[in-house]
């Protein structure tokens, strides 16, 4: 019992380590030396206490856990509860800009981290990054879809390529906030995304009202 308990707490920080390293070091340049390390594991421990099977399963359960935290945080969010979808569409910008705090590892995407290196060399890294982006922007275009029906905007495009929209310019900002070293160009694209949204939605909807 004693056993099982000390495998499962070494699993968990192996784990919680994992998305920790890959965030800043990226998924090809991270060893199992660099996770054992951060988690203050030693690397026979880990031989040990995980099987190959395991082993080989360990980076789709760091993108699940990865995941679920952010699925956690999204979901509880104050703006979750605004009662206008176009307000929470735009609270959504809005927090993801408040977000942008700590160090690059901390308010960058493990996601987007390992596809941009994994895409080709490891197809289920790719498929499983897909899954859960397209899950996350399944949120923000339940909320589009709402707008769009509520003030009456029959656009030429969908709500499903403006959610996915929004999840390229988040990427993209993370990107330029590596490349500068700072989280300020960061939020300067999401200023733009906040500006662009407002264009498609705030003139609608005030005209929508205006005639109620």
């Amino acid at each position: 019992m004693a056993t099982a308990r000390s495998q499962s707490g070494a699993k968990t920080k192996l784990l919680d380590a994992a998305l920790s390293v890959i965030r800043a070091k990226g998924y090809t340049a991270t060893t199992v030396d660099d996770i054992c390390q951060a988690a203050g594991v030693t690397i026979i421990k880990v031989l040990f206490s995980t099987t190959s099977t395991a082993r080989k399963t360990s980076r789709w359960r760091r993108l699940t856990i990865s995941q679920q935290m952010a699925d956690r945080v999204f979901s509880t969010a104050p703006y979750r509860n605004l009662p206008d979808p176009v307000d929470r569409l735009l609270g959504y910008v809005d927090f993801r800009k408040a977000i942008l705090q700590g160090t690059l590892p901390e308010f960058t995407c493990l996601l987007g981290t390992m596809v941009q290196e994994a895409y080709e060399t490891h197809p289920s890294i790719r498929e499983a990054c897909d899954k859960h982006i397209g899950e996350h922007a399944a949120m923000v275009e339940a909320d589009i879809s709402e707008a769009l029906r509520k003030y009456g905007i029959h656009a030429k495009w969908s709500a499903a390529s403006l959610a996915l929209y929004t999840q390229a310019v988040i990427q993209g900002a993370f990107i330029l906030a590596k490349a500068k070293h700072g989280p300020e160009v960061a939020a300067a694209c999401l200023d733009h995304l906040r500006r662009y949204l407002e264009m498609l939605f705030i003139q609608p909807k005030t005209r929508r009202k205006n005639h109620e």
